[in-house]
């Protein structure tokens, strides 16, 4: 395994974007275009044959001694947030590609072949909606999916027609579940518990599921000087109660993180009473029934202080998706390789979404966390350190090994 190697290629791939400071890299744009052909050559140098498939996720093959033999998916996202950092996404497809590029110079062939995925769209930055590479992996990828727009009012369609793709073909990228062995996910934890613990990597243990809300409180504006605070309808001074609210329920749950994320104070004047508050909620936990629960005691305490208060509260769902556990063999493995490598089997909970999400409708999945200073992510600080890549691609590679001989 070459540390440097690896390195040298993030690096590379971080001068795929539109924005100097961080990274911004969105799908079907000419700096995915760029990240793309880098990859290719990658792929082709580690003993790949490249493909793209038909919602533009590149693939490489590694072949087995068995090619009808169910193949072992390893992969990550190559698209980014807006300003990201360099490890995000990334470092799971090139840790991929370096693990087949080891195999590769030392004559290593598995049974089953390998392949490596660059999905194309997974934070959904672009268009407001995420995990389309690995949706049209799995089949779930949808017609309505392509219409969404971007900021611009360009659909996903339009995109791939601007570069080259035909969108009436996504389709053609669903991959049969036979076919299918399993796949792997190394990504940097985006979260202090590795950095706290001080050990490179560790196994996870699931992906928390997320409910996502919009909400709005409706009170009276008034002026902000005649208006005694007896006899106002302040629509802000609810919405705070109701914040602190949704901290206070969420700690009475083990494993519920709760969020209120982004607050529209309207009229928006300094001298004028809020009459209307506008907010998002975001709840998750990797226990759907605990994140159930808390979600109702929530709401419940939203229409409770505005009842009190004079106030009406409006809430809307706007999306829901179930928690996923990792496959409980292959998290076992990951944990004996930790073990044998010197470090603690230790079992994390991803807060975030990850394609791993996706891929768990069809076949078995597991995840590998990577130490990221101070935990920080989706930010230019974000940070692993070439002993840690070097690491978690050492234990990726041995856990491949395991699953493929």
């Amino acid at each position: 395994m070459n540390a440097e190697r690896m390195i040298d290629r993030i690096e590379k791939l971080a001068q795929c974007s539109r924005s100097v400071r961080g990274v911004t890299r969105l799908a079907f744009t000419k700096e995915s275009e760029q990240a793309n052909h880098l990859v290719d050559g990658w792929m082709k140098e580690a003993g790949m044959k490249v493909r793209r498939d038909a919602l533009n996720n590149i693939i490489g093959r590694y072949e087995g001694m068995d090619p009808d033999a169910p193949v072992l998916l390893i992969g990550s996202h190559l698209d980014s947030v807006a300003e990201a950092g360099k490890y995000d996404g990334i470092l799971g497809v090139i840790a991929g590609i370096e693990v087949v590029h080891a195999m590769h110079e030392n004559g290593i062939v598995t049974k089953n072949p390998i392949e490596v995925i660059g999905f194309c769209d997974e934070e959904g930055t672009r268009f407001h909606t995420t995990l389309l590479g690995s949706r049209a992996i799995v089949g779930s990828l949808s017609e309505e999916d392509l219409e969404a727009r971007d900021h611009e009012g360009v659909t996903v369609a339009e995109a791939m027609q601007a570069i080259g793709m035909n969108p009436d073909q996504y389709g053609r990228a669903a991959r049969d579940p036979q076919s299918i062995l399993g796949y792997l996910e190394l990504h940097i934890e985006q979260g202090p518990v590795l950095w706290e613990k001080g050990q490179s990597c560790g196994a996870v243990a699931g992906i928390a599921g997320q409910s996502r809300f919009e909400f709005k409180v409706e009170g009276q504006a008034g002026h902000a000087g005649t208006v005694p605070l007896s006899m106002r309808r302040d629509a802000l001074v609810g919405a705070a109660e109701m914040i602190q609210a949704v901290e206070r329920i969420a700690l009475e749950y083990e494993s519920v993180v709760a969020t209120v994320g982004k607050l529209a104070v309207l009229p928006g004047a300094s001298n004028v009473i809020p009459g209307v508050v506008e907010g998002t909620l975001d709840v998750r936990s990797l226990h759907d029934e605990t994140k159930r629960n808390a979600l109702l005691a929530i709401i419940e305490e939203f229409h409770r202080i505005a009842h009190r208060r004079g106030l009406v509260c409006h809430i809307r769902r706007v999306m829901d998706s179930p928690a996923v556990v990792c496959t409980s063999q292959y998290v076992q493995t990951i944990e004996t390789v930790l073990a044998q490598r010197g470090m603690k089997p230790l079992r994390l909970v991803s807060g975030a979404g990850h394609d791993a999400m996706a891929l768990a409708l069809i076949t078995d999945i597991g995840m590998i966390f990577v130490r990221c200073k101070e935990g920080v992510s989706h930010h230019p600080d974000e940070y692993a350190s070439p002993e840690d890549i070097l690491e978690s691609a050492t234990v990726l590679m041995n856990v491949a090994l395991r699953l493929t001989t």
